[in-house]
């Protein structure tokens, strides 16, 4: 066996398994070494790599497929949805204090990220965008909430700047959103009405190349939620 640099605990067996990947230059869905492959490089117990392993899966970096083997994983951000959800649950009225950060770490990348998303959609075609638009206004029309078409809007505006790591943050906010908003209670029509019209305004304005106005939109497309948070810490 190789020294044993691992040995000193679970956490360095983690730490050993990654710096094995970045070392090797794997990348999801990639295969990993056998368990007795990653015993004999790392110098510590079968235990130890089981364990590691687990804590790995755990944090969607590792993939077990009974059968196949083991893989690098998806690398998403699950366990950051899993853990905030859990949050929000587990502390009770936590629920506001939570998407009120939320809301304000998706404003500071909406607002950063705008001159992009403006430029990108003002040489671009936007039916997609256009039918979530208007599946949103037709469910707030019969006073219904639109989460996926809300979700899939905002996924789309993401894939036009090409930035992954924003993608999966606007999706995981969402889940985040959906999981934990419901014990707030339900939206009154006027704010789905309003939502909905906000994020038509924020796809005008850049399809007009209209930064200012995008923005604008962009904080009015937030203002339903906050009053809502803000109506339910005022009755409570």
């Amino acid at each position: 066996m190789k020294p044993d640099r691992y040995r000193d605990g679970a956490n360095s067996t983690v730490q050993g398994i990654k710096d094995l990947i970045l070392a090797r230059g794997l990348h999801p869905g990639d295969p990993m070494p056998t368990e007795a492959v990653l015993v004999e490089e790392l110098g510590v117990s079968r235990s130890s790599v089981r364990e590691a392993v687990r804590t790995l899966v755990a944090l969607d970096i590792l993939e077990v497929r009974h059968g196949t083997g083991t893989f690098v994983g998806s690398l998403s951000l699950r366990p950051l949805v899993e853990g905030m959800v859990f949050r929000g649950v587990l502390l009770p009225g936590d629920e506001n204090a939570m998407l009120r950060e939320i809301i304000e770490v998706r404003t500071g990348l909406d607002m950063s990220l705008a001159p992009q998303i403006v430029e990108r959609l003002s040489h671009g075609d936007a039916d997609d965008l256009r039918a979530c638009v208007e599946g949103m206004k037709e469910r707030a029309a019969r006073n219904e909430p639109f989460p996926q078409e809300d979700r899939i809007f905002h996924l789309q505006m993401a894939q036009r700047l090409g930035n992954a790591l924003y993608g999966q943050l606007v999706a995981a906010f969402w889940d985040i959103h959906t999981t934990v908003g419901p014990t707030l209670g339900a939206a009154p029509h006027q704010e789905l009405t309003a939502t909905a019209l906000a994020h038509e305004r924020m796809l005008e304005t850049a399809l007009a190349g209209d930064l200012e106005g995008y923005q604008d939109a962009v904080r009015a497309h937030y203002d339903p939620i906050l009053r809502l948070l803000t109506s339910w810490v005022a009755a409570s």
